[in-house]
């Protein structure tokens, strides 16, 4: 298409149409992002860190522990306004987005009288109730962002990911001015997110202009909280295991939710790698194609694998930048790097499952046949994973483990991943049973080649301590892994070059 020609399609909002969805440019176009908001996001939990004593750094953690509890539902009706607007509904963007936004004032309702009592009850001072308080704004929203989010990613997926660049720069410029300069971590670091966020919001808006000139449809909703029955019960399950992280707070000690959380920042890098991923979902609702799976499958390992390598390689540097005093927190980061992949692909393979699905196709959605779909079978693995997680943890922590803060970290660490891993090997076997998947093994073992000399590259140089260096030590890991897979893999390279093309072509389009 002429640039020229694109330009005029954009401005008349023609680029929403499903047929502009690109897998392979919206998932590096967001994925890129992801990578980019690493810096930021690693730069933003330094100030906090590190302006932070051990007790405040806990909270920190904890704030946002309680925070999901109060956005259960914020995933719920997006799950299916997603699905509805892939599917060329009218109407169904606006009506997620007023729905969700309805619901977000009901939980901030609910949330605002109970913060006393959940504060007390945790031992928490008086001092930071306005941190608490503050947080109620992130309910409304988070609930925003998902229902923009979900209707951005059935239409211009890439555009979630412009968003996400612009938020990551407000807060961590902002976090610098509040956390920085006027010594308010706890207190800067919400301020930033709340602003961050609102630009964020604003900008989505902005890109949906001409969706929300549609009339809203509220006998979707009708439909939606019928399927947000299953999703509820999935948002649910996924909270109560979630409490593992209250008892490790509880009971772990001083410092043990921090360490925690410290190990945990770095691990979630590896996870970023599924949203190479990120278009396959909608573009398996509108299409269906099983090689855009295979496609989309290499994407992910090609960049999953050499991070996790990467990861455990220099665990101790990349620990130890985060907080001089989690220094021994690095086997915490060796297992999360291991969870972390393992939930990567299990985010791969629900996506598929998700995408192939077919039980709202018409718009109409039948609890009765939800109940039986594969869907509700995925839906029901957290209460299992919770069912090993948390009366294991309970018992590890209070009989041998209790104000241990280092080894209350690595055990429930190490329970999570072998829980999380069990749940995975389930997933892939219905997902296997359910479409066939060709498994890119020969790609596969490339990927694991490059990485394997990357990491003993890595594992063999001495490992940094500061920052510029141990982030000029991951570079240079990058550039071994890429290097020798452009020499051996000849499919990797021409997919860089046409993704790279693709978006020269975007740039131009936009430039013109």
């Amino acid at each position: 298409m002429h640039p020229k020609l694109y330009r005029q399609r954009v401005h008349k909002g023609e680029a929403l149409a499903k047929n502009e969805i690109r897998l392979q440019y919206s998932g590096f176009i967001v994925f890129a992002a992801k990578m980019l908001s690493v810096a930021t996001g690693l730069a933003f939990q330094l100030m906090i860190a590190r302006g932070t004593t051990k007790p405040e750094y806990d909270l920190w953690f904890n704030i946002n522990d309680i925070l999901a509890y109060f956005t259960l539902l914020a995933t719920a009706l997006p799950f299916w306004t997603m699905r509805f607007v892939a599917r060329d509904k009218e109407g169904a963007a606006k009506t997620g987005i007023l729905a969700n936004l309805t619901i977000s004032a009901i939980a901030t309702i609910i949330y605002l009288p109970l913060v006393p009592l959940i504060t007390s009850s945790l031992g928490i001072s008086q001092k930071y109730l306005l941190l608490y308080f503050l947080v109620s704004v992130q309910i409304i929203e988070l609930y925003s962002l998902n229902a923009l989010q979900a209707s951005l990613r059935a239409r211009m997926p890439q555009a979630i990911g412009y968003g996400l660049l612009v938020a990551e720069a407000c807060k961590v410029i902002l976090g610098y001015i509040i956390i920085i300069k006027f010594q308010q971590p706890l207190l800067g670091a919400l301020l930033s997110l709340i602003v961050a966020f609102t630009i964020q919001i604003a900008y989505y808006f902005k890109l949906l202009l001409e969706e929300l000139k549609q009339r809203a449809k509220w006998q979707y909703v009708k439909e939606w909280l019928k399927g947000s029955v299953a999703n509820i019960y999935n948002i649910v399950g996924n909270q109560i295991a979630a409490f593992v992280f209250i008892m490790l707070f509880q009971f772990g000690g001083e410092g043990a939710r921090g360490s925690y959380g410290a190990a945990a920042q770095i691990a979630t890098v590896i996870t970023h790698s599924s949203f190479l991923a990120f278009a396959l979902y909608p573009k398996l609702l509108a299409e269906k194609k099983s090689e855009d799976i295979t496609t989309a499958l290499k994407m992910v390992l090609m960049f999953a694998i050499p991070m996790t390598a990467g990861a455990i390689a220099l665990s101790n540097s990349y620990i130890i930048i985060m907080r001089e005093e989690f220094k021994d927190a690095w086997p915490i980061l060796v297992v999360l790097a291991i969870n972390s992949f393992v939930g990567t692909m299990s985010v791969f393979f629900s996506s598929v499952l998700y995408g192939i699905e077919k039980v709202d196709e018409k718009a109409k959605i039948s609890f009765k046949e939800l109940i039986k779909s594969r869907l509700f079978i995925v839906f029901s693995l957290p209460y299992f994973y919770s069912a090993i997680t948390l009366p294991t943890a309970f018992y590890i922590l209070v009989n041998y483990a209790q104000n241990q803060p280092l080894q209350a970290a690595l055990y429930v660490s190490a329970i999570i991943s072998l829980a999380g891993f069990t749940m995975f090997l389930i997933l892939y076997a219905i997902v296997q049973k359910t479409v066939k998947i060709d498994i890119p093994w020969k790609n596969i073992a490339k990927y694991v080649f490059a990485s394997a000399v990357m990491a003993t590259v890595l594992f063999i140089i001495p490992h940094p301590t500061r920052i510029y260096l141990t982030l000029i030590a991951t570079a240079i890991g990058g550039i071994i892994y890429l290097t020798l897979l452009m020499v051996i893999d000849k499919e990797a390279k021409l997919l860089v070059h046409s993704i790279w093309q693709e978006i020269k072509f975007k740039v131009e389009g936009i430039i013109t």
